[in-house]
């Protein structure tokens, strides 16, 4: 199936309007164009297999242990929003390319435009509940970028930090409550979820999955409590305003609801949360949209009233409230990204915002106020447009409900109410920007805007004059595949989109709703002269930052209690913890000993177990001169080297000693800024040092009595499956390297991964010179000033290209004998470490002029090449192929893809050795005198 490239394009093509730049602002505007008609045309060539009742699915398995796969959906649902996601960001690019100063990066601004698509298509066609909310994430992280765009602005970067922290907290309990419904339904695929719709609402967790799901969707809709978000995130530029809070990122959350309505519906809890939630949003909203004098906060807040609308119409449940909130979400998303496009163009032709100071535009902007006043009609519930059929069928929906409960007559009431005040905000929108009397301390001549910057909101207004007059005509199709995959195929009573209903109850609360806001506008700025009050209101803005402060307080005083940079209270804490943890299991099932047949002390054993305990008491001792503490450590770890060895695990061993070389070498160059002797502790510290022991011998006790308990009872390995697996499975001899990069290569190429990151972040804390100072022995005498001795120099050159020899000799032998890339990535550090310190950064750096952070960058990228080529195959990341060409002379010749990803790990471990000693030696040199530098 082809429809998930609709997913795939935008973020594969985020890059271009960035890269279009170098010719110019058209350019960019025309390549971001290009990548959403792109993925559009992609959908319309899906579209009518979709509109005819079918549901298109596409799967590829990424971890089906867990129950995640790369799995997709296009239905009747998916196919509407992503019609508004793709349709209205075309509009949006064409807008913003006349909206956006030639100060603004606007090759950034369709870059961050296209990932934000990117998610929020991704959100719309995941089957996976899982891949949903990875989506969910990417779509609060883009428009955090998006409503951050103008970052110079306090309120701008005020409003990103909010939008992100409510609708990431939002995310995860969308996360848990997804996991949950996993659990409940027995799979994270939709499809078998809705299934399984009945056995998730019997189920125990039924509740908490759905109050969680219900959060997310909440938040990330602005309702009320939430809805504090969404104004503040208004300090974004217009088109991202027209986009992500009208017509798509807010609509996410509507999405959720009716995404999971088969699933989560049809109970009292569903009915009473999502109800009260979305008709107090929705009175709330429009209540509050009337005092705002700033053009977009008022449609901030008229958005938040309309969408509590449609998720009160999700919580009625009556026969048709699915098909109005499905109609609304259509109606809103044109009118209202129409209305925020107009409201865009009056600031930028106008100078401002502020109602106070936008009066009479009509003699000089008529044909921008014609165009509002249209979108502002449908708003309103105006008949002949399209916001009017869909209100109406709301309001015979309360009416439907009516006669449900004996209560139910307050809602027709309640909404009728809440429509006045709908009505009286659209009026206002009109009369104090384009009538009213004359404009006043504007700092521009207002004028019409260019053609193309009309042209959306043109379009957009005549698809609210279209679908009003002629509905069946138009969004019907639409409509009704949209409603079908909301109720998952459940039978829909038949409904009519007739503009004429005849005389009915709905019409006249139409009525009552469009003379009552014309009489409270009118009132209200007539004799309470509106523009000078503004009432409060619940602020959420105060909440917000009051908890953000308490939780800010909080977390300072819990971090000033545990870090107070003591290395050792940090290892107390994590040695406590882990003894807590450990005790728990003890405490409560006791512990004692197996009865398998203990094995015999073996007399080498002893020696070298009697080494490792002198060594490691030395080091204890002798903790405070570091030098001779070091080589203790180094001892300590030299002696493991034996015991593999000893064991019969050569690669171990290998490893443990290449590793142990080059760490004691680097810790030999962080002890050239250190003092010989470490400072002894105030006798009013050595009280401590009971305590100190106390812990040591419990862990270290604890530890014993584990193993011991294990070790005497009968268990089975798993190496019992590696050696029986690593030849047929993986094509080696070598088990331990065999596990490595093929049964666990997904954990070795995490693991160099954070390697690459560790040294990147040690070049970077390097990059400034340390305080300069002349290293000196412990009676003060400089060390010697012969910095490279002449013997070292030649030694170091007759073993270098052994020493390679040597790596490569390692490397190639890896998968069926002891070596492989690691540790020939080790070895090959181990000789250009000699030569470093043989012959000197500088003289080194000159001969081998490579940057080592790209060859960490290589290593990594070869590694996750490799892994990526199996899904060619069809096969889970990672799974090596193997064989054994026989070629003319050579023979037989065992090959393996796993050599490429060793390769990876070889060049990883060159680059992050490298790169660590390279920063610890140019620190090195630029702290020295300059008489000891090199020229």
């Amino acid at each position: 199936m082809t429809f998930p490239l609709i997913v795939l394009i935008p973020f594969l093509a985020a890059w271009l309007p960035v890269l279009a730049m170098r010719s110019g602002r058209n350019a960019s505007a025309w390549s971001a164009g290009a990548v959403l008609a792109a993925a559009l045309a992609l959908l319309l060539s899906q579209a009518p297999r979709v509109l005819a009742g079918e549901t298109l699915r596409a799967a590829w398995q990424w971890l089906p242990q867990a129950g995640i796969n790369l799995s997709f959906r296009l239905d009747g649902l998916g196919l509407l929003f992503c019609l508004l996601i793709l349709g209205i960001g075309l509009l949006v690019v064409l807008y913003a390319a006349y909206y956006l100063s030639d100060d603004d990066p606007i090759g950034r601004f369709f870059a961050y435009l296209l990932l934000f698509a990117g998610a929020m298509l991704g959100v719309v066609l995941s089957e996976n509940v899982l891949l949903l909310v990875v989506f969910w994430e990417l779509t609060s992280l883009t428009s955090f970028l998006l409503i951050a765009f103008w970052h110079h602005r306090s309120d701008a970067r005020e409003g990103a930090r909010m939008a992100l922290a409510v609708t990431g907290a939002g995310g995860l309990s969308l996360l848990a409550g997804m996991v949950l419904l996993g659990q409940a339904a027995g799979s994270f695929e939709l499809t078998e979820i809705f299934a399984n719709a009945e056995q998730v609402r019997a189920s125990p967790l039924y509740l908490p999955l759905m109050v969680l799901i219900l959060l997310g969707a909440f938040t990330k809709s602005a309702q009320f409590p939430f809805h504090f978000w969404l104004p503040h995130a208004m300090a974004a530029p217009t088109p991202v305003s027209a986009y992500l809070h009208s017509a798509t990122m807010v609509k996410a959350g509507i999405f959720l609801l009716a995404r999971f309505y088969p699933v989560l519906s049809g109970t009292d809890a569903w009915f009473y949360i999502v109800t009260t939630t979305g008709f107090v949003t929705f009175a709330f909203g429009a209540y509050a949209a009337l005092w705002k004098h700033d053009l977009k906060g008022l449609l901030a807040y008229s958005t938040i009233s309309h969408l509590g609308l449609i998720t009160l119409l999700f919580g009625l449940q009556t026969k048709l409230s699915v098909v109005a909130a499905v109609f609304h979400i259509i109606n809103h998303a044109t009118f209202k990204a129409s209305l925020f496009m107009a409201a865009g163009i009056i600031d930028h032709e106008a100078g401002t915002r502020d109602m106070r100071k936008l009066n009479g535009l009509w003699k000089t902007m008529p044909y921008t106020g014609m165009l509002a006043m249209v979108a502002a009609g449908a708003m309103a519930g105006v008949p002949l447009l399209n916001g009017f059929l869909s209100k109406e069928m709301f309001l015979a929906e309360t009416v439907q409900f009516a006669g449900r409960a004996q209560w139910g007559l307050l809602l027709p009431v309640a909404v009728t109410l809440a429509s006045v005040f709908s009505v009286a905000y659209s009026v206002r929108f009109i009369d104090d920007v384009f009538f009213n009397g004359e404009p006043q301390g504007l700092t521009k001549t207002p004028h019409e805007p260019p053609h193309w910057m009309r042209i959306p909101v043109e379009l957009l207004v005549a698809v609210c004059l279209a679908v009003g007059i002629f509905p069946e005509h138009t969004v019907a199709p639409l409509l009704a595949a949209a409603v079908d995959a909301t109720v998952n195929g459940a039978p829909v009573p038949p409904y009519s989109l007739a503009i004429w209903h005849g005389f009915n109850l709905p019409l006249a609360m139409s009525g009552i709703a469009l003379a009552g806001g014309l009489f409270a506008y009118y009132f209200l700025q007539r004799t309470y002269d509106l523009h000078r009050h503004l009432p409060t209101l619940f602020n959420g803005h105060w909440l917000y930052h009051k908890g953000l402060g308490r939780l800010l307080g909080f977390s300072g005083r819990l971090t000033a209690g545990l870090e107070n940079n003591s290395l050792q209270r940090y290892l107390g804490w994590l040695v406590i913890a882990a003894l807590v943890l450990a005790a728990w299991p003890f405490l409560h099932l006791g512990w004692s000993s197996g009865d398998r047949p203990r094995t015999p002390v073996n007399g080498m054993a002893l020696v070298i177990w009697l080494i490792l305990a002198v060594c490691i008491a030395a080091a204890v001792a002798l903790h405070r001169q570091r030098l001779v503490a070091l080589i203790m450590v180094s001892a300590v770890g030299l002696v493991p080297t034996l015991v593999f060895a000893w064991l019969g695990a050569p690669d171990l061993g290998l490893t443990q000693v290449t590793v142990e070389v080059v760490t004691i070498v680097l810790l030999l160059l962080a002890l050239h800024w250190l003092p010989q002797h470490s400072p002894a502790e105030p006798s009013s510290r050595r009280g401590r040092t009971l305590g100190r022991a106390a812990i040591a011998l419990a862990a270290g006790g604890g530890m014993a009595a584990l193993a011991y308990a294990v070790l005497t009872r009968p268990f089975r390995s798993l190496s019992d499956f590696y050696l029986a697996n690593s030849m047929p499975g993986g094509g080696g001899a070598n088990v331990v390297n065999v596990i490595l990069v093929d049964f666990r290569g997904y954990d070795t190429f995490g693991e160099i991964i954070v390697l690459a990151i560790a040294a990147l972040g040690i070049a970077a804390m390097m990059g400034k010179p340390l305080s300069a100072r002349r290293a000196a022995d412990q009676d003060g005498r400089p060390w010697s000033p012969d910095l490279h001795p002449l013997m070292l120099s030649v030694l170091t050159s007759l073993l270098l290209p052994l020493a390679l020899m040597v790596a490569v000799f390692i490397f190639m032998r890896g998968h069926n004998l002891p070596g492989g890339g690691f540790v020939a990535g080790l070895v090959t550090g181990i000789a250009l470490i000699l030569l470093y310190i043989a012959n000197g950064i500088g003289w080194a750096g000159a001969r081998m002029q490579l940057a080592f952070a790209p060859v960490i960058g290589a290593g990594v990228f070869i590694a996750g090449l490799t892994g990526i080529a199996s899904w060619l195959f069809a096969r889970p990341f990672l799974t090596s192929a193997h064989g054994h060409p026989n070629l003319p002379v050579i023979g037989d010749l065992p090959l393996a893809s796993a050599m490429a990803f060793d390769l990876g790990v070889y060049l990883t471990v060159v680059g992050v050795v490298l790169l660590v000693l390279s920063s610890l030696g140019r620190a090195t040199v630029a702290a020295r005198p300059e008489t000891d530098k090199e020229t």
